[in-house]
């Protein structure tokens, strides 16, 4: 088993802007827009505050005080944090409207949580889907009765395609990316995240002192960050966990401004296989971030089956694939002297995951864990 606790991340790199300010996080993302999320959401039917697990085993094994991981697959029916956001933004758009249409582009879990607001507030919903989302996450959405259209190309090209029509046909456009002139539902997004970090605050006496935290456009990291803003008495450090082979966020840390990246290889964490960073969360997580790290898709499968066997913790864990780089990551950076050094990780840290999905594709999730148990089997 030890192997498995020798993991080596693909790049590292320090953000040289770091210059983390409540005020100005605060002004991107305003304050009433976090306390309204909460607000509201805390009144939805079925809310309750998910899971924060205790990774005892893994603290133990890495030399820490406490790894907490949060778990977002016992968010509503959806198993995702995605849940926060997209319901939450079309329940605001949609208020004291007539019947109306609202449409989004998605790798999945975003379009579930449309399709799920959309059907709770009487909307008709459009989701626009690229060729690799799977059928399962497919089916998934019209079983919330949105229409689900499958676009060919990448997930950039079903946007594209979502705004088009989208424009012609008069929808309201519900995205967890902001673009030019499109800012106040991306922030609507962001601000529902933001509900995690205010139950976490509630949940453990500890402080936090590392957030490891996945990105995809940045939605979720900089929502989370904006809660972190708000609602934590002492800041973490953030260190930013991506695919090897869609790190913008690194790549746009490290040279200072936005960057996009070439994706020649989509990743299995198909909800963070993003080539560029959405414009209000950069805005925040370009002095907000102290690190990036991007990780390799060949120790999901492994991660994703040890977290189901109780290897980290006295609890089995459901985690999807997006769910699983916060452990990857710990362990590579644990696993490099100098980096654990410069993270400052030691006896007394108390490191947050967010753990930011469960099975939402049965099929997927089954596959991965068939071949992270042969690894496991293997290796024993």
């Amino acid at each position: 088993m030890k192997k498995y606790f020798d993991l080596k991340f693909s790049e590292f790199t320090t953000n040289k802007n770091f210059n983390f300010s409540r005020k100005k996080i605060l002004n991107v993302l305003p304050e009433k827009y976090l306390l309204d999320a909460h607000k509201v959401i805390s009144k939805w039917k079925g809310y309750k505050k998910t899971p924060l697990t205790n990774l005892k085993k893994l603290s133990k094994k890495l030399g820490t005080n406490n790894i907490f991981y949060k778990d977002e697959s016992k968010r509503f029916n959806l198993k995702s944090f995605k849940a926060l956001g997209g319901a939450y933004a079309v329940e605001k758009i949609a208020k004291n409207k007539k019947k109306m249409t609202v449409s989004t582009a998605t790798a999945g879990n975003h379009g579930k949580s449309v399709s799920w607001g959309a059907k709770k507030v009487g909307a008709n919903c459009k989701i626009f889907i690229s060729e690799n989302v799977s059928t399962t996450r497919a089916f998934e959405m019209k079983n919330l009765g949105a229409e689900v259209i499958r676009v060919k190309g990448n997930y950039e090209k079903s946007l594209k395609v979502c705004k088009d029509i989208s424009k012609r046909k008069g929808w309201k456009i519900v995205q967890d990316v902001a673009w030019k002139n499109y800012e106040y539902v991306p922030k609507l997004t962001m601000a529902g995240y933001s509900v995690m970090i205010k139950e976490i605050s509630n949940q453990t006496k500890h402080y936090i002192t590392h957030v490891f935290l996945q990105a995809g456009v940045g939605g979720m990291a900089a929502g989370v960050i904006s809660g972190i803003a708000k609602y934590f008495k002492k800041i973490p450090k953030i260190i930013v966990i991506e695919p090897e082979h869609a790190n913008c966020v690194m790549q746009s840390i490290r040279y200072g401004s936005l960057k996009k990246v070439n994706i020649k290889k989509q990743s299995i964490m198909g909800g963070m296989s993003c080539a560029e960073v959405s414009l209000v969360p950069w805005r925040i997580l370009k002095n907000a971030v102290n690190n990036c790290v991007s990780v390799s898709d060949k120790y999901v499968p492994q991660t994703l089956t040890m977290l189901a066997k109780k290897k980290f913790s006295d609890k089995s864990i459901i985690a999807g694939e997006c769910s699983t780089p916060g452990v990857i990551s710990i362990i590579s950076c644990c696993s490099d002297p100098l980096v654990k050094k410069k993270l400052e990780i030691n006896e007394k840290s108390n490191i947050l995951i967010i753990g930011c999905e469960g099975d939402t594709d049965k099929n997927l999730y089954n596959k991965l864990y068939k071949i992270g148990n042969q690894k496991l089997k293997k290796n024993d």
